[in-house]
């Protein structure tokens, strides 16, 4: 009987090769199948959050239109989903517009506006990717903020979806992490004052926890986090989620150009990490 050591080593270097493969060959899409097919057989992250950085960045390097940078981002949003959703991904939470955003330039706020409120209609729209796989769409944010018809689209994108019980996707728009736990708390002390409850002693992290908008929607803790574009920080995005074995993972790569040879290694890391742990509670026991 092999013994743990040695089976770990294995893992390991199974994991290895296989991130070397990936480095190495561009696979058709029925090879792309087979290889998450795989790697969802093996530990797979119950949610993952992405700040999807670098549309700006990618659009004047192209030689492009920001508004067209942001809409090659929503593409790439697509294609990720669709990895995770095969992977069987419980969560995938994005960033895609922060409260701040609301400082950028009228055109860009308009243009980005105008591509909320068309994707997330395309998103949800009839025989669709969210359908497909029974995703509910989630707009986790300080909605109060958006124009009447983005409103409007958010509304009918939750309704089209609120029966989904398969994956979640948090869009977190317009969002900082600061505002969600600000509310958290304002919710925590309404309630506690509705119930007569004075007492400090009755708000605790669970009851803070609970009241997140993104919990309230069913998010579990944060397991992975990426950043794009080559920025190591985290931009007020999802920090109470982030719980002490998250991992983060800044890729050097313009979100929309990130894809599967992007993201797999992540997961492999991932896993590799659960393997390590599973070892050394093993061996403390």
């Amino acid at each position: 009987m092999t013994n743990p050591p040695s089976l770990l080593l294995v893992l390991s270097t199974c994991l290895h090769l296989l991130q070397w493969i990936l480095d190495k060959l561009r696979i058709t899409r029925l090879a792309q199948r087979i290889l998450l097919h795989v790697l969802a057989a093996g530990p797979i992250p119950q949610h993952v959050a992405i700040v999807m950085d670098g549309n700006r960045r990618y659009a004047r390097g192209k030689g492009k239109m920001v508004q067209e940078g942001h809409g090659d981002g929503y593409m790439a949003l697509r294609r990720v989903l669709e990895i995770c959703l095969r992977l069987n991904i419980q969560c995938v939470s994005v960033y895609a517009f922060a409260i701040d955003n609301f400082k950028r330039s009228p055109d860009e706020v308009d243009a980005l506006m105008h591509l909320a409120e068309n994707k997330l209609l395309e998103l949800c729209s009839h025989g669709n990717l969210l359908q497909e796989y029974g995703v509910r769409l989630n707009v986790v944010g300080r909605l109060s903020l958006f124009p009447e018809n983005v409103q409007v689209a958010v509304r009918k994108a939750e309704q089209l979806t609120k029966s989904n019980n398969r994956s979640i996707l948090n869009v977190c728009m317009p969002y900082s992490s600061r505002d969600e736990m600000t509310t958290a708390v304002e919710g925590c002390i309404r309630e506690a004052l509705a119930e007569d409850d004075y007492f400090t002693e009755s708000i605790t992290e669970d009851t803070i926890n609970s009241h997140l908008m993104s919990v309230q929607r069913g998010s579990p803790p944060v397991d992975i986090l990426i950043r794009t574009s080559g920025v190591k920080r985290l931009s007020d995005f999802m920090l109470w989620q982030c719980c002490e074995n998250t991992q983060l993972h800044f890729s050097k790569t313009y979100w929309p150009d990130f894809g599967l040879f992007d993201f797999v290694p992540i997961i492999l890391e991932w896993q590799r990490s659960v393997w390590f742990r599973r070892h050394d509670v093993l061996f403390r026991s």
